[in-house]
């Protein structure tokens, strides 16, 4: 029955490896969690082997995904089954499949947050109530709100505040403040709290932006992934901690201000549109940043 259900899921999809799924995503393009090394280094920390599939149109790979049994690999339902429930975060990142522009391929997996990017190429593909929340190119926020953010930067940083960027630190050191300022902020741990470090250093190529530092001490931090497709660059923000006792300088707030304008200086550097994801549009304040859009599942 198990090998049956495979093959039907499996219709028009041929088994690959992990180096012709590397190639298409570097042809085609993707996101934070489908990149290839993402989805080895994390699905081998979960010790899940991965099930990679292309779709081939007259000879040629026009796709590839990455499985974990019906699921797309890293979801965290398959995760959950196997007893290890928020090992990693990649919160509801956005699903974009190195897809070729011109396939259209029937997806029989489970897979939420697929990104609009793949909408024409997927059939079966119906849309989320919820959208995604993509962070708006600077132009689209208002003089108004680029003056406060400013003036709010330098309010901070004459109170003694200092930007530094996430990578002059180490990976533990990261994970013992993100996770301390989480569970300020939150008022709970934050996910796979015990293997943060493990994660963070897995992750580190990967991870970008900045943190703020008032009076020599951590008051701001956010989790953020970045990968570079052909085409354009994706950004996840996946989570973030802030000390409420320093909420007069709005450091939460300072922060993501820093990090979306570094982030779009440095795609349109690189002649290249921006996909910065906060996630699900599920806050009030990610409006104040974001444009929601329409994002899929199967």
């Amino acid at each position: 029955m198990l090998s049956y259900l495979r093959a039907w899921r499996e219709r028009g999809w041929t088994p690959i490896d992990a180096g012709a799924y590397a190639d298409a995503w570097q042809r085609f393009g993707g996101s934070v969690a489908t990149h290839p090394q993402v989805v080895e280094r994390l699905a081998g920390l979960a010790r899940l082997p991965v099930r990679y599939l292309g779709r081939f149109e007259r000879g040629e790979l026009h796709g590839a995904i990455s499985t974990w049994g019906r699921h797309l690999a890293l979801s965290k339902d398959v995760l959950k089954q196997h007893g290890k429930r928020g090992l990693f975060d990649l919160g509801n990142a956005e699903i974009i499949l190195p897809l070729a522009g011109d396939a259209r391929v029937p997806l029989r997996h489970k897979v939420r947050y697929l990104s609009s990017m793949n909408a024409e190429q997927v059939l079966g593909r119906r849309e989320q109530p919820e959208g995604l929340a993509l962070a708006r190119e600077p132009e689209d926020y208002s003089k108004k709100f680029r003056y406060n953010q400013r003036r709010e930067q330098r309010l901070l940083e004459e109170a003694g505040g200092v930007i530094r960027p996430m990578l002059e630190l180490s990976s533990a050191e990261q994970a013992v403040i993100y996770a301390d300022l989480f569970q300020r902020r939150w008022g709970f741990e934050a996910t796979g709290k015990e293997h943060l470090a493990e994660v963070f250093a897995l992750m580190r190529e990967f991870m970008t932006g900045s943190l703020i530092y008032l009076n020599d001490q951590p008051v701001a931090i956010q989790v953020l992934y970045r990968v570079e497709a052909p085409q354009w660059v994706s950004v996840e923000y996946i989570n973030g901690g802030v000390d409420p006792q320093n909420r007069e300088f709005s450091p939460g707030s300072v922060l993501s201000f820093i990090n979306t304008q570094t982030a779009w200086a440095e795609a349109r550097a690189l002649g290249k549109p921006l996909r910065y994801s906060f996630g699900r549009a599920d806050r009030e304040y990610k409006d104040r940043w974001c444009n929601r859009v329409p994002v899929y599942q199967v």
